[in-house]
């Protein structure tokens, strides 16, 4: 139980890799706040950490908006006491060719992928250099990393993410805080169906055809599972990753090595 007595706050956790941190973090000892737009999934993802034994509390969340992103924080506190682990997980995907993206494509996918993510780590913050711990770790993707065809806007958001993260390392070592992110590959998920639909739109080709292009490209052999992704997470939430701060792991199959 290495997270025994701390509490986590997991935006997004009512599906897929939120879910699946969600449940890691539990399964580590942690107590979870689970902040989700929509209320009905997050209180099942709430429902599956109080059967691993761990307090957890589902507060319907809309993560582009500051005033909900202070509810969450005083909920949180409120039922569990404390804030040790925020998870920036929640996040969107749109697919367009370069000289298609609108105003709106662009500002949604920043708004959420990028502005939230900043805006969620600011609220909790004043409470961990108060404590003077504190540990956020944030869903980037390794198209932050790499250059793309279909999801401009996207792979921009998410190297914004590695940026950030970045910077909130710097700036809070000094506070007993760390600041990591992850760069997942492709991850089956409700997203990821999403994700192909969209690529294939753009590629003027079949899901199929996209889905066998992509296995082919995963040195690892295999689609990547949400559990492959929240195991790492709960590696970076804990003490064995004490001496890591400021870091975009991959975690991709070997897709991306850089």
């Amino acid at each position: 139980m290495e997270l025994e007595g701390q509490a986590a706050i997991v935006t997004g956790a009512g599906r897929g890799i939120g879910r699946a941190i969600a449940l890691e973090l539990a399964s580590l000892g942690a107590n979870i706040a689970v902040a989700e737009l929509d209320a009905a999934t997050a209180e099942r993802t709430a429902e599956e950490v109080r059967a691993l034994g761990r307090q957890a509390v589902a507060i319907g969340t809309n993560v582009t908006q500051r005033g909900d992103l202070d509810t969450m924080v005083a909920r949180t506190l409120q039922e569990l006491g404390r804030i040790d682990v925020l998870v920036n997980n929640a996040g969107i995907y749109r697919a367009a060719p370069a000289l298609e993206i609108s105003e709106e494509h662009w500002d949604a996918v920043m708004d959420i992928n990028a502005r939230a993510l900043f805006f969620a780590s600011q609220a909790v913050l004043p409470h961990m250099v108060r404590a003077k711990r504190g540990n956020i770790i944030s869903l980037a993707s390794m198209a932050g990393k790499i250059g793309t065809t279909s999801s401009l806007a996207y792979a921009a958001s998410k190297a914004a993410v590695i940026s950030i993260t970045r910077s909130l390392a710097l700036s809070f070592a000094a506070d007993g805080i760390r600041a990591n992110c992850v760069c997942p590959g492709f991850v089956q998920t409700d997203m990821w169906t999403q994700v192909e639909q969209g690529v294939a739109g753009v590629l003027n080709t079949s899901v199929e055809e996209v889905n066998r292009q992509r296995l082919a490209q995963i040195p690892l052999g295999r689609w990547e599972q949400p559990e492959d992704v929240a195991r790492v997470v709960g590696f970076l939430a804990s003490s064995a990753s004490a001496y890591i701060t400021g870091e975009a792991v991959n975690v991709s199959g070997g897709l991306v090595m850089h």
